[in-house]
């Protein structure tokens, strides 16, 4: 069952370097998958352009962005000169206007950048976290970290208890399928039986629908030896260990051992993850089979 989309890329940009980037992955992700991007510069509605600004300074803002834009587009052109790339310019909450217009647009996902929980930039900071909360499409959020000549050849994809969890497991075999990549599925070992026999059953119904798709991977349970923290901290360690180009997650609540992380899981991914990028999935936004992501 294909997703009911328009094959379209949604890339937020405040001109910053890290949007920059991000830009750069879906590029190239639109380039494997065919998809089309629009760009989107989104200026708040507390800024120049809220309800009693100077129109004449929101005329010269407005064209100042429409050049920015061009020069984005035709750099990105003069790269992958077949991709079709749409441009522009909302006003409103951030967060609220990507998500909505991804939802309401069916956008095929949103690619776009952050500085974690410090940044400052207009769109690249906190708004990032917002949008992954309230977007229905899939997000991949990008750091510092560009994507390789040849994508994600990694995919760090962590299994836990819930059900959500193991829905991720989809997405990663059309990713690495793409690109070919290595899923490297990962779990935290537990020393209480009853746990231990859930994550085993897991992580096997996880190992059977990929060897059904033919898809590379490994699986690595995490010691606590080696991996004392939480499973947030140790799925980046292990991400940073074995040089990952992507973190697959769940972007609503995922249920540890013994407790519902209530989202908290997702925002150390996204906040900490350092250069690695990080795709966030929705949990109502699973019922897709193999050519659902990206197109």
């Amino acid at each position: 069952m294909k997703r009911n989309n328009n094959n379209n890329i949604l890339v937020p940009t405040d001109f910053s370097e890290v949007a920059h980037n991000a830009l750069g992955h879906a590029l190239k992700i639109a380039d494997v998958y065919k998809n089309e991007i629009t760009l989107i510069n989104i200026q708040d509605d507390g800024g120049l352009f809220g309800l009693f600004g100077n129109h004449d300074k929101m005329d010269l803002i407005k064209e100042a962005i429409d050049m920015k834009m061009d020069k984005l587009i035709s750099e990105s052109k003069s790269l992958y000169p077949n991709i079709v790339i749409h441009k522009r310019v909302e006003y409103g909450k951030i967060y609220k206007v990507i998500a909505e217009i991804a939802e309401a647009e069916n956008f095929d996902s949103i690619i776009m950048g952050t500085n974690g929980a410090s940044g400052l930039q207009q769109i690249t900071g906190s708004n990032s976290s917002r949008v992954i909360n309230y977007a229905k499409v899939p997000v991949v959020v990008v750091k510092d970290q560009p994507i390789g000549k040849n994508g994600y050849q990694k995919i760090v994809l962590p299994i836990d208890l819930s059900r959500e969890s193991r829905q991720k497991v989809t997405w990663a075999i059309h990713l690495a399928k793409k690109f070919n990549s290595t899923i490297h599925v990962i779990y935290e070992n537990s020393t209480r039986d009853e746990v231990k026999n859930r994550i085993y059953a897991a992580v096997n119904q996880t190992q059977d629908i990929l060897s059904q798709n033919n898809a590379n991977y490994i699986v690595r349970g995490l010691d606590e030896d080696k991996y004392p923290d939480s499973f947030a901290e140790d799925t980046l360690a292990y991400a940073n260990e074995v040089g990952a180009d992507l973190i697959m997650i769940m972007s609503q609540q995922e249920k540890g051992f013994s407790e519902f992380l209530l989202g908290s899981y997702a925002q150390q991914i996204v906040n900490h993850s350092g250069k690695v990028p990080v795709m966030c999935i929705n949990s109502s936004d699973t019922g897709i089979i193999l050519d659902g992501v990206f197109g």
